[in-house]
């Protein structure tokens, strides 16, 4: 099993480092740009079905990617990004890119965070993820499937975890993977493989 994760592309509140969760925010220009020359770059990679997250930011980048293609697109929302209850659109970094309000914790100890009104922390965030792959990769019939996975940047760091086997302290030990941005992992005989990482310009 191959399985391609991508961020989506960008959004106008990516742009305005405000934090979206669960709001339903499309792309921008740039961002369904990205998502066509993300489509580009894995015209030649085999691909048999993808997985979104419902929100439509995830949603349009698979469909970009994947346009002229005829390969079925199932929405799960275990991989929706992480809801950040009351305080979605809140700015989650000052002019210096620092963390700042109910951010803060979120960024310097994740495994601390606690979920503001109405959203998640990254424990459950994380069981949700993990549930959805778990799930996948253990199903007999995708085990020779490759398969394109459209989420979110927190949702995407969640399930680097599970890949990696690490720890929710080191949630962002990998950093932030960009928009559009390809990571490539191979799951073979209940042995995982990152063979590519947060490509921008992503190669078969």
């Amino acid at each position: 099993m191959l399985l391609y994760f991508i961020r989506h592309g960008q959004t106008d509140w990516n742009k305005d480092m405000r934090m979206q969760g669960q709001s339903d925010i499309p792309l921008n220009e740039n961002g369904r740009e990205s998502a066509i020359e993300a489509g580009k770059t894995l015209a030649n990679t085999h691909i048999d079905l993808a997985f979104s997250s419902p929100l439509r930011r995830a949603k349009e980048t698979a469909e970009l990617v994947l346009a002229g293609r005829d390969i079925p697109i199932i929405e799960d929302k275990r991989i929706e990004e992480i809801c950040f209850g009351i305080c979605e659109g809140m700015k989650g970094r000052d002019e210096n890119g620092q963390p700042v309000g109910c951010f803060a914790e979120f960024f310097a100890h994740p495994e601390q965070y606690q979920a503001p009104e109405n959203g998640e922390d990254a424990k459950m965030l994380c069981a949700r993820t993990w549930n959805f792959l778990e799930d996948i990769t253990t199903r007999e019939e995708l085990q020779d499937k490759s398969i394109l996975i459209a989420t979110h940047g927190a949702a995407l760091q969640s399930m680097m975890l599970w890949v990696n086997k690490q720890p929710i302290c080191d949630f962002w030990k990998s950093g932030l993977k960009k928009n559009c941005s390809v990571t490539k992992v191979e799951v073979k005989d209940g042995q995982i493989k990152v063979l590519e990482e947060g490509e921008k310009q992503y190669t078969a």
